[in-house]
């Protein structure tokens, strides 16, 4: 499934892509359920795959405005220096580092697709870094290595637009220039495991115009 939340004729709602139109399940499912993000919370997804297998989109995707998928995320963990090429980048003779580098950003830092990003007037060096998203699906607490990809329900992109200047204004700490408001955007839509396995080798292409 490709799970979306967006805005349309002023109510809120989430859904599923279909083609180029939109199967609306939030006006189906609003009695259980107020976003996508109690959907996943309830580990409910598969209860969507009922509804959309045998559904007709409701309105077209040209009728929506785009929100996050996720619209209100518990936490938004974030993984730095993620491949070999990147720690090279740095042309600082270092290592590679043997734990990763983690950093949090906030909700309101990231917008829906087709919504513009907001460079801060504090800079003049707002990057766009194309990044997957994982989000997880089935919670729990130390949880074992081999089990780890049974707890994630679905996949996304995100442009994980960063402040370049503020990332150096710390030595050990880049979240500062990870977390203006609307620097960076996510979406359109989440992909479920049952579509996109998690265990493949993934790549994204990022497109500037």
């Amino acid at each position: 499934m490709q799970l979306l939340s967006f805005k349309r004729q002023g109510k809120t709602s989430f859904g599923a892509r279909l083609g180029d139109g939109v199967f609306d399940l939030g006006a189906r499912l609003s009695s259980r359920f107020r976003d996508l993000g109690e959907v996943v919370a309830a580990n409910a997804l598969s209860e969507l795959r009922k509804l959309v297998d045998a559904c007709k989109a409701d309105f077209s995707l040209a009728d929506i405005t785009y929100l996050p998928p996720i619209p209100a995320p518990e936490k938004i963990v974030c993984i730095g220096v993620n491949y070999a090429n990147r720690n090279e980048e740095y042309k600082d003779n270092s290592a590679l580092p043997k734990y990763p580098s983690i950093f949090m950003r906030t909700p309101g830092s990231l917008v829906g697709h087709n919504e513009p990003l907001r460079r801060p007037r504090e800079s003049q060096e707002l990057d766009y870094e194309g990044e997957i998203a994982i989000v997880i699906g089935r919670g729990g607490r130390r949880i074992p290595k081999e089990r780890a990809l049974e707890h994630i329900g679905a996949l996304t992109v995100l442009n994980e637009g960063s402040v370049r200047d503020w990332l150096r204004h710390s030595k050990f700490n880049v979240t500062q220039g990870k977390n203006f408001d609307r620097s960076g955007s996510i979406g359109p839509w989440m992909v479920t495991t049952d579509e996109l396995d998690p265990a493949r080798e993934l790549r994204i292409t990022t497109t500037v115009n």
